[in-house]
């Protein structure tokens, strides 16, 4: 039995329009379009598209009793990253059971120099749930999925928590420097919790867009992730936009859950006091106005104070080790917002 991802009663997760235009790309055209003018003020406009495009945090799911499956995945795009292994960037990562009891398959990983990365694995004949991991860097075509002759297929799982989280963020949010996209603390935290998410890290690109905020309104959120601060070119920017943007969207949904944060590479970030203290402004303003949806995480504290040094592979971009810690501290606060809301 052979069918794509494309194929019912596979589900795909993680990219908001996938079943409106039937394309795997995080943002629809009239999103990235505006993306687009709006940084064409800073010069090029080329990484802003891409970025846009690829599936950072899309995963597909299904469910099935064959005992031999084989996953092969066909990209549109190779970009190999200097900072980064070939299994997050360009990977998709294949596991079986759900949330917590996630078990890792293996990787489709596709050459040096091939679009095609391809895996193949057994498992008894229970039914259980599959769930592929988009890779990180890279614009996917399509991803085949043979069975075996005469097995099932199924819908996957629901999520416990259906309507997604969304994260807005930089290259951190968006999995860098992972050593697999599931060890990213978005990736982490919807295993550990069970939640539906959206990926909208902006690698480099992350200033503050309003069209985001607006987009983000639009898709009706359980709860918004805003760790946007890394990418701001100075703290001047970063104070001339952070608490509008965060306006925008309280204007639109007043009783959404909002979690600030601040950078977890604290000690290595020019301006770090300068900036964490106008990220909790935003928050210190909104609280003297009677909002109690609000949240604030002091990006300090996500590695912790024993070994902080070793928590990222470069001063900035968490490794595994740094994306854990943070996830940890970030696991508490997500989980008692979705449990009461």
């Amino acid at each position: 039995m052979q069918l794509t991802i494309f194929d019912n009663p596979v589900k795909v997760y993680g990219i908001p329009e996938f079943y409106k235009t039937r394309k795997l790309e995080r943002f629809p055209e009239e999103i990235r379009n505006k993306l687009v003018k709006f940084h064409s003020q800073f010069g090029s406009t080329a990484t802003i598209e891409h970025i846009s495009k690829r599936t950072i945090g899309a995963r597909a799911a299904f469910r099935t009793n064959s005992r031999n499956i084989r996953i092969e995945m066909k990209l549109k795009t190779l970009e190999h990253d200097a900072g980064m292994s070939r299994f997050s960037c360009s990977s998709a990562a294949v596991y079986t059971g759900k949330g917590e009891g996630l078990v890792f398959r293996g990787l489709a990983v596709p050459g040096f120099d091939d679009m095609t990365g391809d895996i193949t694995f057994e498992k008894d004949d229970k039914t259980e749930d599959i769930m592929i991991f988009f890779p990180r860097n890279e614009i996917v075509e399509n991803i085949y999925i043979s069975l075996d002759d005469g097995s099932s297929i199924l819908p996957p799982t629901n999520y416990k928590y259906e309507q997604p989280v969304i994260f807005f963020g930089s290259s951190i949010t968006e999995g860098g420097h992972a050593a697999l996209v599931t060890n990213a603390y978005t990736a982490l935290l919807s295993r550990w919790i069970d939640f539906e998410y959206y990926n909208f890290g902006l690698s480099g690109s992350c200033l503050g867009q309003p069209d985001i905020g607006k987009y983000i309104c639009s898709l009706q959120p359980s709860v918004f992730v805003y760790d946007y601060d890394y990418n701001a070119p100075s703290a001047e920017y970063l104070e001339k936009t952070h608490e509008p943007f965060f306006k925008l969207v309280r204007e639109k949904l007043p009783l959404l859950p909002v979690v600030l944060m601040s950078a977890p590479n604290y000690d290595s970030m020019p301006e770090a006091d300068k900036r964490r203290d106008i990220i909790k402004k935003t928050y210190e303003n909104a609280k003297k106005n009677g909002d109690n949806n609000i949240y604030f995480i002091d990006g300090k504290s996500f590695f912790g104070e024993e070994e902080r040094q070793f928590c990222t592979t470069d001063t900035c971009h968490p490794n595994d080790l740094g994306f854990h810690r943070m996830a940890r501290v970030i696991e508490p606060v997500l989980r008692e917002i979705l449990e009461n809301t």
